[in-house]
């Protein structure tokens, strides 16, 4: 029999019906949201439900009627915008493979469970590097805690050994830092801090950070790093190595011209000069930014400054070296 001191559930288990199962393709019938309600122990008269129905479109839900019944017509995300963000979770180095399926399965109930279904399908996790690091939460969630509260961090990094084994960097040491910002880069979530004892910033991969703890000491980012902006900091800087800030001119045919915006954004400058343009870009010169240049190609030349120009020279004359006949 109906329990009908319950009738302010009734209301509920009807959204959560068209929360959970409805779509465009799947409709709910009055008679099967009755049947379902009277399953529960509610009392379902037809005209009620529709009263019902009419309660949660006043309320905002846009439950609109279509062939077979009714259906949530319009959700927080839509399908397309859960694909994008099953396929980020996915593709994140950062986040273990534990932890993506886990997300994967919340992001799921933000659609019915017919198009949950198909975002499970797309989900391919398997063969590719993910992280090992099941606490990388708790990291971040320090990390934001110090940088609200203004308080340096302490934490210890490890790296791969030879044996493809994690182990501590310098002994186990503490590093003690001032957060500053978190940027996404080369697939990988890094830290920009103000090393404390070194009285230099740096960066550091969030997912190899390991016993991160807020500690009482005051911040000294805003002190000593007011110049350091988040939105430049990668864009100097090639798989987040550091090296010495340059200005450095580059000629190359017109053809490579969104490789350049591509690369460097708005920020880039070029002009075109005969029958190809002068880049001129701010970077921090290191081995991977001529690594970067050499996989450009030969069309691609330093024009300045001259000590850079000589520095990628001497760079591509020791990799030939190594491939010369003595040593190989």
């Amino acid at each position: 029999m109906a329990n009908v001191g319950n009738q302010k559930l009734k209301i509920l288990k009807i959204m959560e019906m068209f929360l959970k199962e409805s779509d465009a393709q799947h409709p709910l019938s009055v008679a099967d949201i009755e049947d379902r309600l009277e399953d529960e122990g509610l009392s379902a008269e037809r005209k009620s439900v529709y009263r019902d129905i009419g309660v949660l479109q006043e309320y905002g839900m846009e439950i609109e009627r279509g062939t077979g019944g009714y259906y949530l017509a319009v959700r927080e995300f839509q399908l397309p915008e859960l694909k994008l963000l099953v396929d980020a979770v996915a593709a994140s180095k950062f986040i273990s493979e534990k932890k993506s399926r886990e997300l994967v399965r919340k992001i799921e109930t933000l659609a019915s469970i017919h198009e949950g279904r198909q975002l499970q399908r797309q989900v391919v996790v398997s063969d590719r590097v993910k992280s090992t690091n099941e606490r990388i939460y708790y990291t971040i969630d320090q990390i934001y805690t110090c940088i609200d509260n203004r308080h340096q961090m302490e934490f210890r990094y490890w790296e791969w050994n030879e044996n493809k084994r994690q182990v501590l960097r310098h002994g186990g040491r503490i590093y003690r830092v001032s957060p500053g910002f978190l940027v996404w880069d080369n697939e990988f979530y890094y830290l920009v801090a103000y090393d404390e004892p070194a009285g230099q910033i740096r960066h550091y991969r969030v997912d190899k950070i390991a016993d991160a703890e807020e500690t009482q000491r005051d911040s000294t980012w805003k002190k000593n790093a007011s110049g350091v902006r988040r939105e430049n900091y990668t864009r100097k800087r090639f798989g987040m190595y550091a090296g010495e800030a340059q200005s450095v001119s580059l000629r190359a045919p017109k053809s490579y011209a969104g490789v350049f915006v591509d690369r460097f954004g708005s920020y880039v400058t070029m002009r075109s000069e005969g029958d190809g343009i002068l880049v001129r870009i701010e970077v921090e010169t290191s081995p991977q930014f001529y690594g970067w240049l050499t996989g450009l190609g030969p069309q691609v030349a330093i024009e300045g400054p001259k000590e850079t120009a000589d520095a990628y020279r001497k760079y591509l004359e020791e990799v030939l070296e190594r491939y010369s006949g003595k040593n190989v």
